[in-house]
C-alpha cells in the first residue's frame, strides 16, 4: 500500500520512487510508425481494415449517423442530460473568458502594428471508448474549440463489436452541438485526421487523451497537424496539514489511482501524525472499492505520502513534482498559492476535490502531465486560435530608420535583405 517517506532523510529513495516520463517501446513505435504510413497511403481501405482488426466490425459508414444520435438521446436518462447541460454550461463560461482579443497600435509617422487572432479551421477531437466512455473528455475538448470560433469540429470515439458509439458519447456530443462523430479510434484515427483519406477530412489540430498508441501516433504526426500535448498517466498530489480530514484525502487519492495502475497518487504533510492517519484509513477504506486492485497496483508503484518539516518545504516538494492536480487540504490554502508554482490545476480547499474539476466546475481537465505543468498550460481557447502579427509601414518611417535596418542586415551577411530596403530609400 502506501509508503511513508521523511523528506529531509529519504529524498534520494524518494526522487527515484517517484520517477515519471513519457517513454515509448520499440515495439509499440514500429505497430504505430507503420499504421500511419499504411493509412497515408491507402486511405479509407486501410481504416476498414484497421477498424475490422482492432474494435471486430467494419462498419457501412465511418460517421454515427443522426438517427443513431437521436435514438441515444431518447434513451438517456433526463437527469444525465440535465447534469450533461450544466457542466457545458459551466466549461463554457469559464473558456469565455480566455478569449484574447485582436490588437492595434499606432505610432510617430503612421506606422501602424498589431496582432490579429484568428480561430483554426479544423480540428479532431478525440474521445476514448472501447472498455469505458469518457463523455467528460467531450465537453471540455469541444467547449474551447466552439468558443474560438473553429468551424469545423470532427469528433470520433471507438465503436464496439456492433458498430455502436457509446450512448454517453452520443448524448454529450448532442449536447455540445457536434453532429459529426466518428465511429473509430486509435493510432489509424490520428492518421485519418493528419493526412486525410477519401472520406475523412485533414484538420489542422488534433486534441484529447488516447491510450499509448493514440499518444504515440499524435507524437509522430506533429508538423504535419498542431497538437495538444502527449498526455501521460494521471497524477494528484495532496498538501495536507494537522487539520485535513484522513478520510477526505485518502478518498482523493484513490480517485486518483482508479483510472490506471500507472496513476501517481501523492499525499505531502508536514504531520506525521496525519501521515499515519490516511495510511491507515486508506487501508481501511480499500477494502470497499470496486477498483481495489487497480489502486493497490498503483499505490505499490507510484503513491507515497511524504512527510516534510513544514509547509514552506511540502511546497518546495510539490513544486519539484509539478503534478497534474494539486490539492489543498490546509487552513489558508490562498496563503499558500503563491508558493506553488508548477501545477496543472489547483484545488483550493478540503471541499474543492478533484472530481469537481473533472466534471462540473468549469476549468478545463485536460491537464499537462509527467511532471510538464513546469512548462505546458490546460487545454485552452488558445489551442485553438492562432496569432499573426500585422506590420504597417510608412514611408516616412522608413526613410528615417531604413538605413539602420539595412546595416543590421549587412552584419548577417544577407544582401538581398538590406538591398531591399535601400531599393525602396532611393524611391524616397
Amino acid at each position: 500500500m502506501l509508503r511513508i517517506f521523511s523528506y529531509g532523510d529519504e529524498q534520494s529513495a524518494l526522487k527515484q520512487h517517484l520517477h515519471r516520463s513519457v517513454t515509448f517501446d520499440a515495439g509499440v513505435q514500429k505497430v504505430v510508425q507503420d499504421i500511419l504510413a499504411d493509412v497515408a497511403a491507402r486511405g479509407d481501405r486501410a481504416m476498414r481494415e484497421y477498424t475490422l482488426k482492432f474494435q471486430g466490425v467494419s462498419p457501412d459508414s465511418f460517421t454515427v449517423s443522426a438517427e443513431e444520435i437521436d435514438a441515444a438521446w431518447q434513451n438517456a436518462d433526463p437527469e444525465f442530460i440535465a447534469v450533461l447541460e450544466e457542466a457545458y454550461r459551466n466549461i463554457e463560461a469559464f473558456h469565455r473568458h480566455e478569449l484574447d482579443k485582436s490588437f492595434f497600435y499606432e505610432q510617430e509617422n503612421r506606422v501602424i502594428l498589431g496582432q490579429r487572432v484568428t480561430p483554426l479551421d479544423s480540428v479532431m477531437l478525440y474521445v476514448p471508448g472501447g472498455k469505458a466512455a469518457y463523455p467528460s473528455s467531450l465537453l471540455m475538448n469541444v467547449a474551447p474549440a466552439q468558443v474560438a470560433g473553429v468551424k469545423e469540429i470532427h469528433l470520433t470515439s471507438p465503436c464496439d463489436a456492433d458498430g455502436r458509439v457509446s450512448d454517453h458519447v452520443l448524448v454529450a456530443a448532442k449536447v455540445a452541438g457536434v453532429s459529426t462523430v466518428y465511429k473509430f479510434g486509435g493510432a489509424q484515427a490520428v492518421a485519418a485526421f493528419a493526412f486525410g483519406t477519401e472520406s475523412v477530412p485533414k484538420v489542422d489540430k488534433i486534441t484529447g487523451p488516447g491510450n499509448k498508441y493514440v499518444a504515440l501516433a499524435k507524437k509522430e504526426v506533429f508538423g504535419h497537424v498542431s497538437i495538444d500535448s502527449i498526455a501521460g498517466p494521471s497524477e494528484v498530489v495532496v498538501i495536507a496539514d494537522s487539520q485535513a480530514n484522513p478520510e477526505f484525502v485518502a478518498l482523493d487519492l484513490f480517485a486518483q489511482s482508479e483510472h490506471d495502475p500507472d496513476a501517481a497518487s501523492i499525499c505531502i504533510t508536514d504531520s506525521p501524525e496525519m501521515a499515519e492517519a490516511v495510511k491507515a484509513k486508506a487501508e481501511e477504506m480499500i477494502g470497499s472499492m470496486a477498483r481495489a486492485d487497480v489502486i493497490r497496483e498503483a499505490f505499490s508503484s507510484n503513491g507515497a505520502i511524504i512527510v516534510t518539516r513544514d509547509m514552506a518545504e511540502a511546497c518546495e516538494v510539490s513544486n519539484m513534482i509539478a503534478p497534474e492536480h494539486l490539492e489543498l487540504h490546509v487552513r489558508n490554502s490562498w496563503e499558500m498559492l503563491p508558493d506553488l508554482r508548477h501545477a496543472g490545476a489547483i484545488f483550493m480547499g478540503d471541499y474543492s476535490c478533484e472530481t469537481v474539476g473533472d466534471y462540473f466546475a468549469g476549468p478545463n481537465h485536460t491537464l499537462p502531465t509527467n511532471g510538464t505543468a513546469r512548462f505546458f498550460s490546460p487545454l485552452s481557447v488558445r489551442d485553438f486560435v492562432k496569432y499573426t502579427s500585422i506590420i504597417s509601414y510608412s514611408p516616412e518611417e522608413l526613410r528615417r530608420t531604413g538605413e539602420r535596418i539595412a546595416r543590421f542586415a549587412d552584419h548577417e551577411g544577407l544582401q538581398a535583405h538590406a538591398e531591399a530596403v535601400r531599393a525602396r530609400l532611393r524611391t524616397l
